[in-house]
Formats: C-alpha cells, sequence, structure tokens
C-alpha cells in the first residue's frame, strides 16, 4: 500500500528549510545591527547637529553647516595630505616587509618554525605597550636611539624624533608597519604555497632565472592576494589612531 502525502505538508517542511538559512544568521543580524549599524546611523545624524555636551544642550539641528566649516578649514586639508601620505608609506614598507619574509619563509631552512613563530610577535603585541617601549628608546635625553646616533659624523646634538615633523612622520610609519608586516607575510605565505610547483619546474627546464620565476609566476600567482591585502592596509593604516596620539598627540 502507497501512503499518500499530504500536499500541505510537503509545502510547511519546504518553508521551514527556506526559512532556516535566515534564522540561523538572524543572531549575527541582530549583533551586527545593534553593534555597529545603529552607532554609525547614529553617527551620521549627529553630523548634522550641533552638540554642546558642556552646555548641556539638546542637540540642534544645523544642516550642512559643521560640513561646510570643515571643507573650508584649511587644517583638514592639511590632515588630509599627511594621512594620505601616511597611509601610502605604510602600505609600501608593510606589504614590502611582508612579501620579503613571505619568501624567506618559502624556502626550507633550519628553526623555520620558530623564526615564524618569532615574527609573529610583533602584531600579537597590544598597540599602547609597544609605542611606550618606543618613546623610551626614541627619548632625546636617554633613548638607546640617541646613543648610537652620536656615534655617526657629524651628529654632535641628541635628535630630537618626535619633535620633528618628518622624523616623527618616518617613525610612525616604521612603527606601524612593523607591527602590520607579519599578518600580510603569513596571508602572502599561504598563497605563495597555493602556487604548483610544477610551474617553478617547467620554467627551470626553460632557463628561466629567478627574477623571471618571481616576474611570471609568483607574482601573478599571489596578484588577488596582494590586492587584497592592499585594500585591507588603507582601511587598517587610514583609521590608525593610538600611534599617532601616544607619539606626537595627535
Amino acid at each position: 500500500m502507497i501512503k499518500q502525502v499530504d500536499p500541505k505538508q510537503i509545502g510547511t517542511n519546504r518553508r521551514r528549510r527556506n526559512l532556516l538559512p535566515f534564522a540561523l544568521v538572524l543572531p549575527i543580524v541582530l549583533y551586527e545591527g545593534v553593534l555597529l549599524v545603529y552607532p554609525i546611523v547614529q553617527g551620521i545624524l549627529g553630523s548634522f547637529q550641533r552638540i554642546e555636551l558642556a552646555a548641556n544642550r539638546a542637540p540642534e539641528w544645523v544642516g550642512w553647516d559643521n560640513y561646510r566649516r570643515m571643507f573650508n578649514d584649511p587644517g583638514f586639508w592639511d590632515v588630509i595630505q599627511v594621512t594620505l601620505i601616511f597611509t601610502g608609506l605604510v602600505i609600501v614598507t608593510a606589504i614590502g616587509a611582508g612579501l620579503f619574509t613571505a619568501l624567506l619563509f618559502n624556502r626550507p631552512f633550519r628553526f623555520r618554525p620558530a623564526a615564524r613563530g618569532m615574527m609573529m610577535m610583533p602584531w600579537a603585541m597590544p598597540e599602547v605597550p609597544v609605542v611606550m617601549i618606543f618613546i623610551w628608546i626614541l627619548n632625546p635625553q636617554f633613548g638607546v636611539i640617541n646613543i648610537f646616533a652620536r656615534w655617526l659624523p657629524g651628529v654632535t646634538t641628541n635628535p630630537q624624533w618626535l619633535q620633528v615633523p618628518t622624523l616623527a612622520m618616518g617613525w610612525m610609519v616604521l612603527i606601524a608597519a612593523w607591527k602590520a608586516f607579519p599578518f600580510y607575510s603569513l596571508v602572502i605565505l599561504a598563497a605563495l604555497q597555493a602556487v604548483p610547483d610544477e610551474l617553478y619546474e617547467a620554467a627551470r627546464v626553460d632557463g628561466a632565472n629567478p627574477w623571471q620565476l618571481f616576474r611570471h609566476i609568483t607574482l601573478p600567482g599571489i596578484s588577488t592576494t596582494l590586492e587584497l591585502l592592499v585594500v585591507l592596509a588603507c582601511i587598517f593604516s587610514f583609521k590608525q589612531f593610538t600611534i599617532i596620539y601616544l607619539m606626537t598627540g595627535g
């Protein structure tokens, strides 16, 4: 005897299966909405208001006045220029160092696992202690850097590393890149290991030198990863605050 299936039951089961993915995603959607979307919306609305916390006054709607004042302020464009320079230098330095170390760790050598673990230490360290250590190192009176700097010919006074804008910019770029490059190196290393060895073997048979191998096989093989890392590095560097504020006060 063949048991007949109620079409309504089939429709109910199908709807349940269709709703299951949405039910599973709902908690994370609520989480993102409460912790991310709501503050963003409030921030956008607040940019069109005049808020005086010290006066304990209700926010006043001013429309585009805040944006007009911001774009007409010469200091705003100076900040944008410095931020773009900082971001560009960090991207080039961090991804360049990450690519170099990834190529290095892609080759077998003694103590490679230990060296790879030590390389990840800067990325794992909190920013505030790292910056405080560098502030002590760069101290003009008793910093370690000035001890070595005085050995250089022509250096008669202690360099004020964090008082000269160009020097301060250089150190901030180095610190930001030093903290970021281990992550980029790890991602690039994973991309390098995904490039088939057969391509290198075939190219070596044809007489390709190391530079040609890198240019025609390695670089195209990891180009998508590098493009993604450039975007991530741009985001991370553009929103950098801790290093800049602690070292120079903004």
